[in-house]
């Protein structure tokens, strides 16, 4: 079912955002920061002995307040409780239960989710003790924590992680020649009329298979000998009229979706082009290193010359400059146009990402790329590498050791980064790179 989902909830100031911060920096600080993705995300990957999961924040509930934002802000609560696997309910040790939170609590229980309650700003041994009046929330047995002081974050965490489903992280491993393909992007860019084009008669012969995604459908088809099983998350926003907010809560299913494939097709719209919201999206499909199609819906209705196409992907490539790499297909659902081409495209992708390569032919891409451009030197010290090897497929990581990982600068790794694109394609795939220091453990 891929990752889990905890969602953050509680009344405004809190410290709802500093918990989010902490949790998601544990895990991102691991990562080096890819310049051009969307950073004001909701959401973020975090990890707690061995358990990977998505955390969600949600802006602060007020039920009393009427005004418009109040209200937004409630509905997007509710969309991300209605998505958790688990809820953080964050409370205030110092302020003692208010109004909003027993109305949050009362929604809490309703929702029938399991709910971990965390008493922040217990900083004192006195606000510890006080937090026994946390109990009349019904919710169960409160955790003191303090946010700023990072107090007790393990404890919290180990509760969290306990309440996961039992087949949380379970991929479905059992059909390894599947390639299981997510079609994401956003509300009404043609994503369902493209998940049925690609199933087309098949969807009526082979029954369809319930998936963990809720809304989403999953139908194995097989096409030239090869089987997919394509994620339809096109039901993720079926509510009349909501509100711009909301539509970053609508993403929430695309991630899931994400999380359990192996290729992703990224719908976008060509008469909208590149948003804010499908940098998120495919920013997030970038960071869980699945292999990526990007696909131009619409391009019937796009006005065109003899150069249309190249300049359209000169923009996709300055809009998602972190995603040099995926492929661009230009389709219409419409008319089906060239979407005859997307399984043969997911199936070179889904074999990039899941390439490995030898270590003594990776050891002399790195060596003639080091004699064609030496590695830089910082104070008087210069980079030396010694050994590179691949850890893993899925998307392909090496490591490089070095004499001093921390004179490797950003522009020579992406050098590196190129070269191994040069000599073994890795197209539509993202590339991970660790950089080691030479007595360091793989």
């Amino acid at each position: 079912m891929g990752k889990p989902i905890v969602a953050i909830v509680g009344r405004p100031n809190v410290g709802k955002s500093t918990l989010f911060n902490i949790f998601a920096n544990s895990r991102i600080s691991i990562v080096e920061d890819t310049p051009g993705v969307t950073r004001d995300r909701l959401y973020a990957n975090a990890e707690w002995l061995d358990n990977e999961f998505m955390i969600v924040d949600t802006g602060g509930i007020e039920l009393m307040n009427t005004d418009e934002i109040a209200v937004s802000i409630r509905q997007q609560a509710q969309i991300a409780i209605s998505e958790a696997d688990v809820i953080l309910f964050v409370c205030d040790a110092r302020a003692g239960i208010t109004k909003d939170d027993e109305e949050v609590a009362k929604i809490l229980r309703m929702s029938k989710k399991p709910v971990i309650l965390a008493v922040n700003k217990a900083d004192s041994p006195k606000q510890e003790l006080e937090i026994y009046e946390f109990y009349n929330l019904g919710i169960g047995e409160p955790i003191p924590v303090s946010a700023a002081n990072h107090l007790n974050l393990g404890d919290l965490l180990d509760a969290v992680v306990e309440k996961f489903p039992t087949d949380a992280g379970d991929h479905d491993d059992e059909n390894n020649d599947e390639i299981k393909v997510a079609i994401i992007g956003r509300p009404n860019v043609g994503k369902s009329s493209i998940f049925n084009s690609l199933v087309g008669k098949e969807r009526s012969i082979v029954s369809n298979v319930a998936g963990t995604t809720r809304d989403a459908i999953d139908t194995p088809v097989t096409k030239d000998g090869i089987n997919f099983l394509f994620i339809d998350t096109a039901g993720m926003r079926r509510k009349a009229r909501i509100d711009e907010p909301i539509e970053k809560y609508s993403i929430i299913r695309s991630l899931r979706a994400v999380d359990r494939s192996d290729v992703v097709l990224m719908v976008l719209n060509a008469i909208e082009g590149v948003t804010e919201q499908d940098k998120k999206i495919a920013g997030y499909a970038h960071e869980a290193g699945k292999g990526i199609v990007i696909v131009v819906n619409k391009w019937d209705l796009y006005e065109k010359d003899n150069t249309a196409t190249l300049r359209f992907t000169e923009t996709l490539r300055k809009e998602l400059v972190f995603m040099q790499y995926a492929p661009v297909v230009y389709v219409s659902a419409l008319t089906t146009q060239r979407i005859h081409r997307l399984p043969e495209v997911i199936h070179y992708v889904a074999e990039q990402n899941a390439m490995r390569v030898s270590t003594s032919i990776l050891n002399q891409v790195i060596n003639d790329a080091i004699a064609i451009n030496p590695p830089p030197s910082d104070k008087g010290k210069r980079l030396k590498i010694l050994y590179t090897t691949q850890v893993k497929i899925k998307p392909p990581t090496f490591v490089i050791f070095a004499n001093d990982p921390d004179i490797m600068h950003f522009s020579y790794q992406r050098y590196l980064e190129n070269k191994l694109r040069e000599a073994f394609g890795f197209e539509g795939s993202p590339i991970q790179i660790i950089i080691r220091g030479k007595n360091e453990e793989e």
